[in-house]
C-alpha cells in the first residue's frame, strides 16, 4: 500500500485517519505496519464497503475537501471492490536512526558488507549493491525512472533494489529520488579502503 506524502504528514499530524482504495483484494491486513518515508504507520482497520456508504464526513478523515473528490479518484480505477482503511502513525522509522548513525565499530560495517556480499551472491543479475550505491551517491535525489535508465534495468526491480540497501540503513528516500545516508557514506569509505589495501 503506497501513502502519497501529503497524507503521510496528515496521518502523523492526526488529522488523517482513513485512507479508501479499489482492489481486486486487500493488500494489508488489520494490525499490519508499513515502513514510510514519515515513519511507521499501522493499520487499525480494514473492511470492504459500498461507495454509496462513503459519507462526506469520511472523505475528510481521508484527507479530501469532500466525499464527490474521493469517488472521483476511486472511480478512475475500473476493477475491484472498495475497501476502508483506518489509519495512524505508530513511530519513527527504526532505519532513520540506523542510517545516521556512523559511530560505528569495524565489526558492525563488516556485518553489514557480509549482507551486501550475500544480496549479491543470491542475485540472477550478480554483484549489484555497490554499483546501485555508487548510482546514487553520483546521482543524489534523481528520479528512479532516470536511475534504472543510466542502469540499464527495470524501473520497479531497481526501485526493489534500492529498498533493500535502504532496510541496511545505507540509502535515504526523498520525494523525488534518493541519496546515500551518513551510514551509506561510511560504509563506501570503508570499501574504498579494503579495496586500497588489496592493490597495495
Amino acid at each position: 500500500m503506497i501513502l502519497k506524502m501529503t497524507a503521510l504528514n496528515g496521518i502523523k499530524a492526526g488529522t488523517i485517519s482513513l485512507q479508501f482504495r479499489k482492489w481486486k483484494k486487500p493488500t494489508v491486513r488489520k494490525g499490519s505496519r508499513i515502513k514510510t518515508a514519515l515513519g511507521v504507520i499501522e493499520i487499525t482497520d480494514v473492511e470492504e464497503i459500498a461507495t454509496e456508504r462513503i459519507s462526506n464526513e469520511d472523505a475528510v478523515q481521508a484527507g479530501y475537501n469532500e466525499r464527490k473528490e474521493l469517488l472521483d479518484g476511486l472511480n478512475k480505477i475500473a476493477e475491484g471492490k472498495t475497501y476502508k482503511i483506518g489509519v495512524r502513525y505508530y513511530s519513527e522509522d527504526p532505519r532513520i536512526a540506523l542510517r545516521e548513525n556512523t559511530d560505528v565499530s569495524d565489526k558492525d560495517l563488516d556485518a553489514i558488507k557480509q549482507k551486501l556480499e550475500r544480496l549479491d551472491k543470491y542475485s540472477k543479475e550478480g554483484s549489484w549493491t555497490l554499483k546501485v550505491l555508487h548510482l546514487i551517491r553520483d546521482n543524489p535525489q534523481v528520479r528512479a525512472a532516470d536511475l534504472a535508465r543510466k542502469m540499464k534495468k527495470e524501473k520497479n526491480a531497481l526501485k526493489v533494489d534500492i529498498r533493500k540497501l535502504k532496510n541496511l540503513g545505507l540509502t535515504i528516500s526523498h520525494e523525488v529520488g534518493y541519496s546515500i545516508s551518513p551510514l551509506g557514506e561510511k560504509m563506501l569509505e570503508r570499501m574504498a579502503d579494503n579495496e586500497s589495501s588489496i592493490v597495495r
